[in-house]
């Protein structure tokens, strides 16, 4: 073999080595982009998972909501919530209370009692009493037990100052009543004679008692005195709030709690606030049938 032709052997091969190293060169570098991109992906999918991991751990240390439980669980049977020596004063010709329908005893209650006190040509006095409660239960959703039931007394007192041919409507506070407690009185006028109408809202508690007390003099008989009515009307109040904390085993017996300080001092927020919600869930803002008979529907044909 020639020296030329050994020569160009040699420079072959030195090519073709040149040539392999540089295919290598480039397979490398275009592996190093997809390795980082791998790297890259792999970076973030970490991090999602940690985030995710951190937010479900925050979420399951975070304290469910709570809400304050309610103070009383049960009502007193209606029709013995007030005592058999003030219905004699109250409704003396009135024989046993009627009790109205409930679907929950614990709940709500209702007692009904008619008088009438027929003295022929002399005349007649007819008198109505009526006691309803409605207990609210503590409500994630809507609150505390006892901030829904003073939306409803706030409610309760409105709509007795908002009857129907109602004439010289007062609104007054009650002291020594429960928590809070209001006296709304009125005239109706009907074509039996003219009703004079006593309403005591009050609440203890979680609470609300509503004390319906109205009478009237019949066939010519005289009209009562609005104010002994309301005196009586209150002592009535006093005994169903009693009751009611009674049953719970709680206050002495006489009054059902300590009058707040706005019950002392002024009407209840409901003779100027026209606010009105909807009470608990389970506990509906409408007594049943039977709960509550409104004055305004037939206090004289109930005789």
């Amino acid at each position: 073999m020639s020296e030329g032709t050994m020569q160009r052997r040699a420079q072959r091969e030195e090519r073709d080595q040149r040539a392999k190293r540089l295919n290598r060169l480039l397979v490398c570098a275009a592996a190093v982009p997809v390795m980082l991109v791998a790297a890259g992906c792999s970076s973030d999918s970490g991090s999602g998972d940690s985030t995710d991991k951190a937010e479900k751990a925050a979420a399951s240390a975070s304290p469910s909501p709570t809400v304050q439980a309610a103070a009383y669980g049960k009502l007193p049977e209606p029709c013995k919530a007030v005592s058999k020596k003030t219905l004699k004063d109250l409704a003396p010709k009135s024989k046993s209370g009627k009790e109205g329908k409930s679907d929950d005893i614990s709940t709500r209650g209702s007692c009904s009692w008619n008088s009438l006190d027929n003295n022929g040509v002399k005349g007649s006095q007819f008198r109505w009493l009526n006691v309803s409660m409605l207990r609210f239960e503590s409500d994630v959703t809507r609150g505390p037990a006892d901030k829904l039931a003073r939306e409803y007394f706030d409610k309760q007192v409105q709509e007795a100052q908002a009857v129907e041919g109602a004439k010289s409507v007062k609104t007054e506070p009650v002291a020594g009543t429960g928590d809070q407690a209001t006296a709304v009185r009125y005239e109706l006028k009907k074509k039996e004679g003219t009703f004079k109408q006593q309403t005591i809202v009050a609440r203890v508690e979680n609470v609300v008692v509503t004390l319906d007390y109205n009478g009237a003099g019949l066939a010519g008989d005289k009209t009562p005195s609005s104010d002994d009515m309301l005196k009586d009307a209150e002592k009535a109040a006093k005994e169903a709030v009693a009751a009611v904390s009674e049953a719970n085993g709680k206050g002495d017996g006489k009054a059902g709690g300590a009058p707040s300080e706005a019950a002392s001092k002024s009407p209840s927020k409901s003779s100027s606030d026209s606010s009105s919600k909807s009470p608990s869930k389970g506990a509906s803002d409408k007594p049943s049938k039977g709960a509550s008979a409104s004055p305004t529907k037939k206090p004289a044909s109930q005789s």
